[in-house]
């Protein structure tokens, strides 16, 4: 796939402290700002999918980063979401080019969609898929309180 953006739009896993994808984006990209994007968000179970779409009232958030070599980053970041010649088809993701809303403009960006039926996955109502996995952990913890 030809590399025509510098831009990658992230929401998910590779936004968590600890993901060594996460800290690989850290090291060659520079983070540029939040963006949004028209769409839905699902709880997939360890990380999230997202379904785009113009006429959403939903918007799924995450952030932008400018990579320093977007076709090594990009193989790299494909090879992570499971995209290739070396794995079955269909993919879970595919990689697309997309206008990423933020404060000031649209940015251009690829983004990774989820390329499956979501109809058994919970949606992320926030769009928020870090601030979803706070939730979930606070309400688990509250959950294994004891009762006074």
């Amino acid at each position: 796939m030809e590399t025509t953006s510098q831009f990658l739009f992230v929401y998910g896993t590779l936004l968590q402290p600890g993901n060594e994808f996460a800290a690989y984006l850290n090291k060659h990209c520079k983070f540029i700002g939040d963006g949004r994007i028209r769409g839905r968000l699902y709880d997939i179970g360890q990380y999230p999918g997202a379904v785009i779409g113009n006429t959403e009232e939903r918007y799924i958030y995450g952030s932008i980063f400018m990579m320093d070599n977007p076709e090594t980053i990009l193989k790299v970041v494909d090879d992570y979401e499971g995209i290739g010649e070396l794995y079955n088809h269909p993919h879970e993701y595919i990689r697309e080019l997309v206008d990423i809303f933020t404060d000031n403009e649209d940015i251009n960006c690829w983004m990774y969609l989820y390329n499956l039926p979501v109809a058994a996955y919970n949606e992320i109502i926030t769009g928020d898929y870090i601030q979803y996995l706070k939730d979930t952990s606070a309400q688990n913890n509250a959950a294994k309180q004891p009762f006074k």
